[in-house]
């Protein structure tokens, strides 16, 4: 029998311990000293709301599955008919391979075949490594064929501190804070609302966010999200590099309970960048200088 997710793949180091799946090369589980710091999935279940998927060769949504590359009219599959969009990128449900899995890190690559609606083909590569600062993780993509690709990437940890989220404080670094449209596209940016300002940590309470979020504060390189009980002090912490340069940020529904966790999505494009090429990258010609990227994140306690 094989679970839903496939082949599980355990490391640990330094007080951490996460599991990552042959299913979508996805992060199931992280936790520091027995204290989760990912709201992830059972072992036999799948990936519900992404969680922990990784999001290549684009994030978020594109409008209608349209898009159009140099001379090319494309079309996607609508796997979010919802909002009538293409979701989160075409990696995330199949089975990666593993290229080396030792103690503290393993790496997995997946070879994304030239099809309809994304005619290249492009080598997918992510590497999970442990250490005293937490967890880091590595995607890369290099373009295979003899034309340039468009190319974005993303992930979908949701962060979780404890049992609920509502008397955490939240530290969201950001300036700019994306409009969307019903269909949750994007129509423009404007400064972060005073309801939405998480620069300075305060309580979430009763905020719903289902919202992109730009103009990162990059400080040392990097950009960190924070989320911490203030009654312990313990906390989770996300940081993303100067690729990332936006954050989708998510409250699931609380449904029968409390609020578990929350989603803080790094992305190196916003949503239908494929359309706006807001940040979208082209992965120049196999061999070509150009033609590899390479963005990394990463999770440590607080």
């Amino acid at each position: 029998m094989v679970a839903p997710s496939g082949d599980q793949f355990e490391i640990s180091g330094a007080g951490y311990t996460a599991v990552i799946t042959e299913s979508g090369g996805a992060l199931r589980a992280l936790s520091y000293d027995d204290r989760a710091l990912l709201h992830g999935f059972p072992e036999d279940e799948m990936a519900s709301g992404g969680r922990g998927q990784l999001l290549m060769p684009w994030p978020n949504r594109i409008r209608d599955g349209r898009y159009r590359f140099g001379d090319r009219d494309l079309q996607l599959g609508l796997t979010d008919p919802g909002h009538g969009n293409a979701s989160h990128g075409l990696a995330r449900w199949v089975a990666w391979t593993v290229e080396e899995h030792t103690a503290t890190s393993v790496s997995l690559v997946y070879r994304l075949m030239a099809q309809a609606g994304y005619p290249w083909t492009v080598d997918l590569h992510v590497l999970y490594d442990l250490s005293a600062d937490g967890l880091q993780v590595t995607q890369t993509a290099t373009n295979l064929s003899t034309e340039s690709a468009p190319y974005a990437s993303g992930a979908h940890p949701y962060l979780c501190v404890g049992e609920a989220i509502d008397d955490l404080e939240l530290c969201l670094p950001v300036q700019t804070h994306l409009l969307v449209d019903d269909r949750l596209l994007p129509n423009g940016t404007e400064p972060v609302p005073e309801e939405l300002d998480f620069r300075t940590p305060r309580r979430i309470g009763d905020v719903v966010l289902d919202d992109g979020f730009g103009s990162l504060l990059h400080e040392g390189g990097q950009a960190t999200v924070t989320l911490v009980d203030p009654a312990s002090g313990q906390g989770v912490a996300l940081w993303v590099d100067q690729r990332h340069r936006w954050l989708q940020v998510y409250t699931p529904p609380a449904g029968s309970g409390p609020r578990p966790a929350i989603a803080v999505e790094p992305m190196t494009a916003p949503a239908d960048a494929f359309n706006s090429g807001t940040d979208l990258v082209t992965l120049a010609p196999a061999g070509q200088a150009g033609d590899e990227l390479s963005a990394s994140w990463g999770i440590h306690a607080i």
